[in-house]
C-alpha cells in the first residue's frame, strides 16, 4: 500500500543535522526535476526578497521564510516526518509508533511536496517554504513542472498494491493514478455524520488517524473495498462513495 499525504505549510526548524544531500532522496528518477526547482528557488529568494515573496504568496509576517530559502543547501536536514507539521502530522504522531508500524510508515508513506515532488518521511530534507501553488518565473506552475516527471517515477513508486491518495487538490494536480492503477486507488473523505459537511480540521485530523490504524494494524488492503473493510474492522464507520475508489468515514464528533 502507497498513501500519498500531502505536506504541512507550518514545518519544524531545519536543526543541526548534516546538510542536504540531494542525491540521497528516494524516488532518484525525480533528481533532475528536483534540482531545477531547487536551483530557481534559491536563486529567486537571493536576489530579491520582494519578489521572492510575491511569488511565494507569503505575507509580511512570513517574510523570514524568504531568507531560509536562500539556506537550503547549507541548513540542517531532518527526516521529512519530522520537518511537517500540523493537524495530520500531529494526529499520525510518527514518533509514537511503535518500531513495526515506523518501518511500515518509511516505506508506505509519501509526502507530496512544491520543491522536492515527493519524498518518503525518512527521507532528510531542510525546512523550505515552497508550495505546489506556486508559479516560478521561470519553471511556471510547479504542478505542471511536477506532472512530467512524476508519469514514470510514480506508478514505479505504487507497484501492485492499493493506493490511499489523501493528498489536497493543489498537490493531487502534480501526479493523477491513470488506467488499472486507477482502479485501485482510493480517496477519503471525511464527513461530520449529522451535518453530512467537510470540516477542514477534523478532516485533516481524522486523515491522520486512520494513516496511523492502518500503519499500527498492518493491514494492506489490496482494493478501495477491501480497505472500506479494514478501515470498519478498525472501528470507523465507512460508506462507499459515487465515485470508484471514493470512501466517506463518517464522524460524530468535531475534534
Amino acid at each position: 500500500m502507497l498513501v500519498l499525504l500531502p505536506p504541512s505549510e507550518g514545518k519544524a526548524s531545519s536543526g543541526r543535522g548534516a546538510p542536504l544531500k540531494p542525491e540521497s532522496l528516494s524516488l532518484p528518477g525525480l533528481a533532475e526535476a528536483r534540482a531545477a526547482v531547487l536551483d530557481e528557488l534559491v536563486e529567486l529568494c537571493a536576489a530579491d526578497e520582494e519578489k521572492a515573496r510575491e511569488v511565494l504568496g507569503l505575507s509580511e509576517g512570513l517574510r523570514g521564510e524568504v531568507a531560509k530559502n536562500t539556506e537550503l543547501r547549507t541548513a540542517g536536514a531532518r527526516p521529512a516526518g519530522e520537518i511537517y507539521t500540523g493537524v495530520l502530522y500531529d494526529a499520525l504522531a510518527l514518533a509514537t509508533l511503535d518500531a513495526a508500524a515506523r518501518k511500515r510508515a518509511g516505506s508506505s508513506l509519501l509526502v507530496f511536496s512544491g520543491l522536492w515532488g515527493a519524498v518518503r518521511v525518512t527521507d532528510r530534507i531542510p525546512s523550505y517554504r515552497c508550495s505546489m501553488g506556486v508559479k516560478l518565473p521561470g519553471l511556471g506552475a510547479l504542478g505542471g513542472h511536477w506532472r512530467t516527471a512524476m508519469a514514470d517515477v510514480l506508478p514505479e513508486a505504487a507497484g501492485d498494491g492499493l493506493v490511499l491518495d489523501l493528498r489536497s487538490a493543489a498537490y493531487a494536480s502534480a501526479w493523477k493514478p491513470k488506467g488499472e492503477l486507477a482502479a485501485r486507488t482510493a480517496t477519503v473523505r471525511v464527513l461530520h455524520a449529522p451535518t453530512r459537511k467537510v470540516v477542514s480540521h477534523f478532516n485533516k485530523a481524522t486523515k491522520g488517524r486512520i494513516v496511523r490504524s492502518l500503519l499500527e494494524s498492518g493491514a494492506e488492503p489490496g482494493s478501495p473495498a477491501a480497505l472500506a473493510e479494514a478501515l470498519r474492522d478498525l472501528g470507523y464507520v465507512v460508506e462507499e462513495g459515487g465515485k470508484a475508489g471514493a470512501l466517506d468515514v463518517l464522524v460524530d464528533e468535531i475534534h
